[in-house]
């Protein structure tokens, strides 16, 4: 089959370096003429928000899909009238890519989501009470676009524009938990993962599996996945982001439609990784056994803050020489700030364990420039 995904990152990176043992073409459309994608891909550089040009990429595709949501969906619907198969389809793609319509879309199909308003670009008025989290409707990504709003004195950052304004959840822990369904109507659900996020970044810094939470969350979370998985009426891979607040009670932040940060530590720590996983969902193959088969725990590679230019992996021989550790870089010759340039997988026999070795190789290892 002829496969087109819009967005050239690490995630279809990785998607296609786990496909390569079967028999498929890729194909990529990225902005960027360097993008992880463009030497392992027959590669296109374009805009994936241009109507025209998704248009033209996806039209001699068997099927197309996506690694990053913020694309021209208009273009995918055009795409499936014009009868390729698009996977998610272009409507859940739409509802999900804004975050009021994602909200909205949790509300009618009684999926918990914290309260929320809907602000408009028109007006700053607020009716939900202090604290509150500010999201922007639309291009919010890696912790961008997010603002908590938790002061009078705070108020004076307000973005005013279309926004979600939801009510602060008292957070426990952050979870997350990927689900996958295929034309058939298949599905399956990867265990649950922790995810500790860095606070100064925003990122997630350290991702946990499995994790063991009372029967009566797990029963919570179990009713959200099917809730979510009957709505969707879509094949498809999707991260949902959960917060356990401290009283026990789970909601929905946000999802994804389609491979996330939070299901790295899968491709060693699972009896198959998210990216067999999308590979069969895109396929309309049965799916695969998601069991953890092991503690395994995920740590970001990051930019070194202060460090821009041709990137050095400072400490990267003494982690290789650990056992049970994997690294996963992403093909980016250019670190900056923030910017994500690989994960680490660790592999343990505990909990301890596996934290224990987790903090150890982070401080072990620094993405830096020469």
């Amino acid at each position: 089959m002829k496969i087109g995904i819009l967005g050239g990152g690490q995630l279809g990176r990785m998607l296609i370096q786990e496909a390569l043992k079967y028999d498929d073409e890729f194909y990529t459309l990225d902005p960027a003429s360097d993008a992880p994608c463009h030497n392992i891909s027959y590669f296109t550089q374009g805009n994936f928000n241009d109507y025209e040009t998704v248009l033209n990429f996806g039209k001699d595709k068997d099927v197309v899909t996506i690694e990053i949501e913020h694309v021209n969906a208009d273009a995918l619907a055009e795409l499936e009238n014009q009868g390729i198969k698009v996977v998610p389809n272009s409507k859940i793609i739409k509802t999900i890519q804004q975050k009021i319509l994602q909200k909205q879309f949790y509300k009618a199909h009684s999926i918990p989501s914290p309260e929320f308003e809907v602000m408009d670009g028109s007006s700053d008025e607020i009716k939900m009470p202090l604290p509150f989290v500010q999201k922007m409707n639309t291009g919010g990504y890696d912790g961008k676009g997010v603002q908590v709003i938790r002061t009078a004195e705070d108020m004076k950052n307000l973005w005013v524009q279309d926004s979600v304004i939801e009510k602060l959840v008292d957070i426990d822990k952050e979870l997350s938990v990927i689900v996958a369904r295929n034309e058939n109507g298949e599905t399956k659900t990867f265990p649950v993962t922790e995810m500790v996020a860095d606070p100064k970044l925003n990122l997630l810094d350290f991702n946990v599996c499995p994790v063991f939470l009372e029967e009566e969350i797990e029963d919570q979370i179990n009713s959200i996945t099917e809730k979510f998985l009957n709505a969707i009426n879509s094949p498809g891979l999707f991260a949902i982001e959960l917060f356990l607040d401290k009283e026990g009670k789970v909601w929905v932040n946000e999802t994804a439609p389609r491979l996330h940060n939070s299901g790295h530590q899968s491709q060693e720590g699972n009896a198959n990784s998210q990216f067999e996983q999308m590979y069969r969902v895109v396929k309309n193959l049965p799916l695969a056994d998601t069991d953890a088969i092991i503690y395994s725990g995920m740590l970001n590679l990051v930019g070194a803050e202060g460090f821009s230019g041709k990137v050095v992996y400072e400490g990267m021989e003494d982690v290789l020489r650990l056992p049970e550790t994997y690294v996963h870089l992403y093909g980016k010759t250019e670190t900056k700030p923030g910017r994500k340039m690989g994960h680490i997988n660790v592999l343990a026999d505990s909990r301890e364990e596996l934290m224990e070795k987790l903090v150890m190789v982070k401080g072990m290892v620094r993405v830096i420039a020469e």
